[in-house]
């Protein structure tokens, strides 16, 4: 058993398929990118990025993919020691298209079944699960068997510690109704302190749209923190003594999908700093900036000193331009050393 790990998550993982040309249909891309996906995956990356120890509770496949997915959790500064191999399920890949700035098409390659809805309550790292500092959970993880009692089973041991935060990451694909997911979340939403998402997913959750009224829903179903992405009208947060909203920052999207990954690893940073609830948000909006003016998703995880810049006003074009010198200069210096040896 490895020694205390501060965000632990628990849900989806696979591989991302990206293509590397925009404004076209897979139909007509030529190249790819492989990088680490699934939602809780990059969360904990992110968290890992700004300097905390991080885990994920998932499961892969025992093939190629499976193998990618452990080795680059752990490059990435994830710990790979509770993820389950699953032989008779493959790894998913998820494909993307891309269509700046608004439109980013998913396609999850994830049947007959996944590996990591295959988690079981016996996998769970009960002991690990309770002494963390932040545990991560999204509604997918609720959407089937034997995943469900395994998600029940970690928030029993968890007992509803500070800092509990439920991703209302819905995706319709993963449930056979709107009124299935309805009924699973609510029926543990009091067992969270923090949930965070978009007004879309706070309509399935507690059946209201409107900003403020979906996070007084969410506060009286028990959770502390509110947090309602509003898209273009930025962020409204709520506790039961403060209301905080936070507007977007202007970039240009390259690819809006990991942002809200990269949002909820710096809010996993801001709640285990004791930042201010305002602080939380606008460091979490500018994470998510950050990565939506980004090609990739996981490995696009901005640094702590990076959200610092957007948050002293740096604008992310000029932050980006910066790390292309540099990876740039990093390339030169390799390039150079090989010749030479």
């Amino acid at each position: 058993m490895p020694a205390d790990v501060e965000v632990v998550a628990i849900g989806r993982s696979g591989v991302d398929i990206y293509p590397l040309q925009t404004g076209v249909g897979l139909e007509d891309v030529e190249t790819f990118g492989k990088f680490l996906g699934g939602s809780p995956t990059n969360v904990a990356v992110a968290a890992a990025r700004l300097g905390h120890s991080a885990a994920v509770l998932t499961g892969v496949g025992d093939d190629p993919f499976g193998r990618f997915v452990r080795r680059e959790m752990v490059r990435l500064g994830v710990t790979d020691d509770f993820v389950i191999t699953t032989p008779q399920f493959a790894t998913p890949v998820t494909f993307c298209e891309i269509f700046p700035p608004d439109n980013f098409p998913l396609y999850f390659y994830r049947r007959p079944n996944a590996p990591d809805m295959q988690l079981r309550p016996e996998d769970m790292p009960l002991e690990v699960i309770g002494r963390a500092r932040l545990f991560w959970i999204s509604v997918t993880g609720l959407s089937q068997e034997p995943s469900r009692s395994a998600h029940h089973a970690a928030l029993a041991a968890r007992d509803r510690a500070r800092h509990t935060v439920l991703d209302l990451d819905y995706r319709p694909m993963f449930w056979s109704t709107d009124a299935q997911a309805t009924e699973q979340i609510r029926a543990c939403l009091g067992q969270f302190t923090v949930a965070v998402g978009n007004l879309q997913e706070c309509e399935v959750a507690v059946g209201e749209s409107e900003p403020d009224r979906a996070a007084d829903a969410l506060l009286e179903a028990g959770v502390e923190i509110a947090i309602i992405k509003q898209g273009p009208l930025g962020t409204l947060a709520k506790t039961h003594d403060e209301r905080v909203v936070v507007p977007p920052i202007a970039i240009d999207v390259v690819n809006g999908l990991g942002a809200g990954d990269a949002f909820g690893g710096t809010l996993c940073h801001g709640l285990l700093s004791g930042w201010s609830l305002q602080r939380i948000v606008a460091g979490a909006s500018a994470a998510g900036a950050i990565v939506a003016s980004r090609l990739d998703c996981s490995t696009a995880m901005p640094t702590a000193d990076e959200v610092e810049a957007v948050l002293a006003g740096t604008p992310v074009a000029e932050l980006n331009q910066k790390q292309n010198v540099a990876e740039f200069s990093q390339k030169q210096t390799k390039e150079s050393l090989n010749d030479q040896y």
